[in-house]
């Protein structure tokens, strides 16, 4: 009983949709006929899609694609009277009985579009053919076969210089502080920032953390913040009216040295002032510290006080992010102040320890502690909850510096 009733079903299904689609052909027919006549002539209106998503309530979009596939399977008339012979005729036929839908349709006038005008007739019925047996994507595979056989080398290459690639993004802020991102790029571009990023999110396997719980797009939010901060401590980074590109930051002086309350990013933004703190260390930020009147009492320079020479001095040093079990180079670390500048920590290689922008960030709002031991070189105490005797832990995972017997 089941069964038959799912029969019945079916071939009504199959009824109703060869009504709509006899009706839809037959539409596209009144419609290149109205085109013919003229359609401004007849209903003032500038185009037949115009007409049609006025008098059908439908999408200006789907309105073009409807009198777009009209034009192939009905004869026209140019503007001299002379007739136009349809793109595919006998899909117009076909079309009329309802044996067709509009992704077959487009599949086969699409494939037709690409095929020598004399053999278009041979490979039409061809695809008709297959029609009466398969979907559309099937349908589409064997225009191409077709094709492919008719023109085995393609179309001959034009002495042209390449199109410019397509490259568009968008940045915009919300009111709730969150950015949004969105961008269009060519095969290369996208490749090679697919790369980029891959390399950069990679799962963590630093020591003494637990494990990498990040989600994949939390990595690549993380890789993509990573790869600013690249670009901006290239020595190759444009300038912005003389100076280089950097994002000014006012926090006041005693929520600097508290890390409580909020600081102003930028001309609109807003962050912690626990965040300003880390910023401040050694940044891409210019951060500008206020006293009680709001009066500006240092305005701090790109990199923040951190010269060349000391960064050069750090790189050797450490030879890359200095917490214990991180890989990062020092291309992608800062400098962070063992004790705070807004504390009176001098900017010397003894109060400085490279760090990569994550474990900068630990190391505030954590119990991480970190050190210069007797040696020169940085070592970090764990948290009591990690080691209740705190044993001191180096990175040796960098290559050291070489040193003569």
């Amino acid at each position: 009983m089941q069964e038959a009733e799912a029969v019945a079903l079916a071939d009504r299904v199959g009824e109703l949709l060869t009504a709509i689609r006899s009706a839809e052909a037959e539409l596209g027919a009144v419609l290149v006929e109205i085109e013919q006549r003229g359609v401004m002539e007849l209903f003032g209106y500038r185009s037949v899609a115009r007409l049609l998503e006025h008098l059908g309530d439908v999408p200006k979009a789907a309105a073009e694609r409807v009198v777009q596939r009209a034009r192939a399977l009905n004869p026209g008339r140019a503007l001299d009277g002379t007739p136009i012979p349809p793109l595919a005729p006998a899909t117009g036929v076909a079309a009329l009985s309802g044996r067709l839908s509009a992704p077959m349709i487009d599949v086969i006038v699409g494939a037709l579009t690409d095929i020598p005008p004399e053999h278009r007739d041979t490979a039409e019925n061809y695809l008709l053919s297959f029609a009466a047996e398969a979907g559309h994507k099937q349908v589409a595979a064997l225009g191409a076969r077709i094709l492919a056989h008719l023109d085995p080398d393609g179309p001959a290459p034009e002495d042209t210089e390449p199109a410019t690639p397509t490259r568009e993004l968008s940045l915009r802020r919300k009111r709730s502080g969150i950015w949004e991102l969105h961008g269009r790029f060519d095969d290369e571009t996208g490749t090679r920032a697919s790369a980029l990023l891959d390399a950069l999110a990679q799962r963590r396997t630093t020591t003494g953390e637990g494990p990498d719980l990040r989600s994949p797009q939390e990595r690549y939010g993380d890789a993509f913040s990573d790869t600013l901060d690249l670009a901006l401590n290239s020595p190759d980074l444009p300038m912005q009216a003389g100076e280089r590109a950097h994002v000014l930051v006012a926090v006041s002086l005693a929520d600097l040295k508290s890390g409580v309350g909020e600081a102003t990013l930028g001309d609109t933004g807003r962050i912690s002032a626990a965040e300003a703190r880390i910023h401040a260390c050694d940044s891409m930020l210019i951060p500008a510290v206020l006293g009680e009147k709001s009066e500006p009492l240092n305005l701090g320079r790109l990199r923040r006080l951190i010269s060349a020479g000391l960064r050069r001095a750090l790189y050797l040093r450490d030879r890359g992010c200095a917490f214990p079990g991180c890989h990062r180079p020092p291309r992608h670390c800062q400098g962070h102040h063992i004790r705070h500048w807004a504390e009176g920590g001098p900017t010397d290689l003894g109060n400085l320890v490279l760090m990569c922008a994550h474990h900068h960030r630990l190391l505030h709002r954590s119990g991480w502690e970190v050190r210069i031991a007797a040696d020169g070189l940085p070592e970090f105490l764990p948290p009591p909850f990690l080691d209740k005797l705190r044993k001191p832990r180096r990175n040796n995972l960098h290559q050291p510096l070489p040193f003569a017997a």
